[in-house]
């Protein structure tokens, strides 16, 4: 058990009757200031990883082991206990949210008096879920978690899952703008026809596409395209999805990304540790998926590892890393829930924003 700070409020002094009037002396007002520093309001609330697994209660586990080994990524150490203690309750989570967005929906048809033809709320639009964080941190495991959990809710809603990847610029054309070295900063993707692709599902769209990306050949595919038709829940993951939108040429705001989400997750941890699991990644591809001569980075399967291991490590330094601090990280304080990895690629805390 816990020791009690040394610095807690006194108890309040004996009390004394004065014409039937009772005085009760109030503590020092040293008490008062210790109290409020210890008190301090903030906009979220702060869980350890044992506090957060409590939350789910009695909800059952929906996946066997296998299934949450095939929707691991590579190097991810993920298992039943991890799903169990963060990701079930986090599911039950989102499912108090969907049930007090549909309720606020059907309170707002009520209000305008929508009977079909109208102002077209009756059907609502799908709720939308935002995944960021950084490369290797394992937003997209995250994500696949989320869309089999969700997926297998008593409601049995139709959940989909895009990454943004598919809205990189092709590499012909970071080429022409000057980007290869930029990929993955925001700029090195269509951010316009993400915004619109979002903003169709949250119109109520019958159908709408997005380009198909391919990490074999680390470029859009030709061609190809993603058909998304009025899911439930649209999960939509990526590096910068959290990211503010620019400004206009006119100097206008513009509505950005996010403004279309109905709740964010934002995955956390030091860089040093993302760094060591960035090249764990990479060494593990390059034994395996790299081996594909279609490979994009084919060619780090011909040199030593040592070599492969450098233009890693130098990859990290001169990209990944900078974009992390510079784009990525600084949206950290608009998710909605912060998960915060420690060293073994297990979440640690969790902070969650108050309502």
């Amino acid at each position: 058990m816990a020791r009690p700070p040394r610095d807690a409020p006194h108890p309040p002094r004996r009390s004394s009757s004065r014409n039937n009037v009772v005085v009760i002396s109030s503590p020092p007002r040293s008490a008062h200031r210790s109290a409020h520093r210890r008190a301090e309001p903030t906009p979220y609330v702060d869980l350890t990883r044992a506090e957060w697994s409590a939350l789910r209660e009695k909800t059952p586990l929906p996946l066997t082991a296998d299934e949450v080994e095939r929707l691991r990524g590579l190097g991810d150490v993920i298992d039943l206990d991890e799903v169990r203690d963060v990701y079930l309750p986090l599911s039950r989570l989102l499912n108090l949210y969907v049930g007090a967005t549909d309720a606020l929906r059907g309170a707002l048809n009520t209000f305008l008096g929508d009977t079909g033809g109208g102002h077209g709320t009756q059907y609502g639009t799908p709720f939308v879920i935002g995944v960021a964080g950084s490369v290797a941190v394992g937003k997209s495991t995250v994500a696949r978690l989320l869309q089999a959990l969700l997926a297998r809710w008593p409601e049995h809603p139709r959940v989909e899952l895009v990454t943004t990847d598919g809205f990189l610029w092709p590499m012909k054309e970071l080429k022409e703008r000057g980007l290869l070295a930029r990929k993955g900063f925001p700029e090195s993707y269509d951010r316009r026809a993400l915004t619109r692709f979002v903003a169709d599902i949250k119109a109520g769209k019958d159908e709408v596409t997005a380009p198909v990306y391919s990490h074999l050949i680390y470029d859009i595919v030709p061609g190809q395209r993603l058909t998304v038709r009025r899911p439930d829940i649209l999960i939509v993951e990526g590096l910068n999805v959290l990211q503010p939108a620019l400004p206009g040429k006119d100097g206008r705001t513009r509505v950005g990304l996010a403004d279309y989400f109905d709740f964010s997750v934002y995955v956390d941890a030091k860089p040093e540790d993302i760094e060591q699991w960035y090249l764990n990644r990479f060494k593990k591809l390059r034994n395996t998926a790299f081996q594909n001569p279609d490979s994009y980075f084919h060619r780090h399967t011909a040199v030593t590892e040592d070599e492969a291991m450098e233009y890693a490590r130098t990859m990290w330094r001169t990209i990944n890393k900078p974009n992390l601090l510079e784009n990525v990280a600084p949206t950290r304080g608009r998710a909605d829930l912060v998960l915060r990895k420690g060293p073994d690629h297990k979440v640690q805390r969790l902070r969650l924003r108050k309502l």
